[in-house]
């Protein structure tokens, strides 16, 4: 394991932003010494059936950092989420800042780059964002240090980011009576996901973790904080010492009776592409929708 440069002394301001229309919880991270800021996971607003797009979610995010006067340096996509769309490419001309992603990307856009029948102009080298994380690699949000943690499983792209006494797990964890992301998209591996929340649980107890969707498992109102260490007692997945081979074969069964997400194929297509739209030989934004090519 890499020797994470964890600072549990640094307190970023933490606000999260939930989408209900997909369950997704943006944040808006700031540094109180610089006003420097990063906003991990955006959203695109889409209405699937009527093939439109809107950008309220984003807005009230842009609405945030203007309003607090606000500097935006980085733009982090946690993993190429495949239930909404990513705002960054709006965000980005709104605010500037520098979208990064786990260097994993290569291996998600070369899967599906042959699933959606992608052209030769489709770059498969991750080139779309501007920075690609590795496994430890840091970057700076104003004073704070961030790091980031790969921890593939759910996808080859996934990663944890650790900034100060912050973590954000994308869909790594949920929060504990919600347990884990499934592991059984192309690329997925249950026993990788097993290996990499261990490296994630090894974090500091008081860590405060905070999670990508949340659903209100049992009917419990929506929430997105929790702590490493209640992770580690309770996660109904991993909680309490379980084992590799018995989360493998739950998420293993668990997953064969799950349905596709709603938006998966038109945010695998576009948050591929760091969040840009594919379009057709004419100029116009076009998704397609493969046959039988997801299972």
């Amino acid at each position: 394991m890499t020797d994470y440069q964890v600072n549990m002394e640094v307190e970023p301001l933490v606000e999260g932003f939930f989408d209900a229309a997909s369950n997704t919880v943006s944040y808006l991270v700031t540094d109180p010494e610089s006003r420097a800021c990063a906003i991990i996971d955006s959203v695109l607003d889409l209405d699937y059936a009527a093939g439109r797009i809107a950008t309220d979610s984003a807005d009230r995010l842009i609405a945030a950092v203007e309003g607090r006067g606000l500097r935006l340096e980085w733009i982090i996509e946690t993993h190429v989420h495949a239930d909404h769309l990513s705002a960054a490419p709006y965000i980005q001309e709104k605010l500037g800042g520098k979208v990064g992603v786990g260097a994993g990307i290569i291996a998600v856009q070369d899967t599906f780059g042959k699933i959606f029948n992608e052209g030769t102009e489709f770059q498969r080298d991750g080139s779309q964002f501007d920075a690609l994380f590795e496994d430890g690699d840091t970057y700076m949000i104003g004073t704070m240090q961030g790091f980031a943690i790969a921890t593939p499983g759910h996808t080859p792209a996934c990663m944890v980011h650790v900034i100060g006494n912050a973590a954000f797990a994308g869909d790594t964890l949920f929060m504990p009576d919600g347990g884990s992301a499934r592991a059984d998209f192309p690329g997925g591996d249950a026993g990788a996901l097993y290996d990499s929340i261990q490296k994630v649980l090894a974090l500091p107890g008081e860590m405060r973790l905070f999670i990508c969707h949340d659903y209100g498992p049992g009917g419990r109102e929506i929430a997105w904080e929790t702590t490493i260490a209640e992770e580690r007692e309770t996660n109904i997945h991993v909680g309490g010492g379980k084992t590799k081979e018995e989360f493998v074969r739950f998420r293993t069964e668990r997953d064969a009776q799950l349905s596709m997400p709603r938006l998966i194929i038109p945010s695998i297509q576009v948050n591929m592409r760091a969040g840009e739209m594919p379009y057709d030989g004419q100029g116009n934004m076009t998704l397609k929708v493969p046959i039988n090519a997801l299972k």
